[in-house]
């Protein structure tokens, strides 16, 4: 029998002003998705600002829950889901992640794809991604398909309506994994 595995979404919101600018329009409580292997949340991928100080320069980024943009925003709020997946599914997200990691600066952050998806008119670059279309190609490629449409129309709200994933935390990003005292 094979072992459970899974794969987890951390949908968050910094507060940053283009994070606030976003969710003035889309009046969702979350604007940024980030893929992680792991429920410590230590292998995370997404597409986001490579530099904390600069939400301009964007594109590929390994994030850190505890360093980078997230250190930066204590304050940061999140939902963590976890999705079921098949061992060969997952083995087929981290050999497409590959890509990803070995070419990070080939890859660009998609702006304009941000603005056109709220407009309902997908509009793609090659090597550009927008964070949670990043998710949902990741796992439409690995034969995941949990909306019926094209990861440049998915949005962090899509994820957190989905029947497929399971709940396991919101909140203060920083309360998550804070050990327990007298452990």
């Amino acid at each position: 029998m094979e072992e459970k595995q899974y794969v987890y979404i951390m949908l968050s919101d910094t507060g940053t002003l283009f994070t606030t600018m976003i969710k003035a329009y889309t009046k969702a409580p979350y604007n940024h998705a980030s893929l992680a292997f792991d429920q410590e949340l230590n292998e995370m991928y997404s597409f986001g600002r490579r530099n904390p100080k600069n939400p301009l320069h964007g594109g590929f980024v390994k994030e850190n829950i505890r360093t980078g943009t997230y250190s930066r925003y204590p304050e940061t709020t999140c939902v963590i889901y976890r999705l079921k997946v098949s061992e060969r599914e997952k083995q087929k997200m981290k050999r497409i992640l590959e890509v990803f990691i070995k070419k990070h600066n080939k890859f660009l952050y998609n702006i304009l794809g941000v603005i056109w998806v709220s407009l309902k008119e997908p509009i793609e670059f090659s090597n550009s991604y927008f964070c949670s279309q990043f998710v949902a190609d990741i796992l439409n490629r690995s034969g995941i398909y949990l909306w019926d449409k094209l990861p440049i129309m998915v949005t962090p709200e899509d994820f957190r309506k989905s029947k497929c994933l399971e709940l396991l935390y919101e909140g203060k990003l920083a309360n998550y994994l804070k050990p327990n005292d007298g452990e």
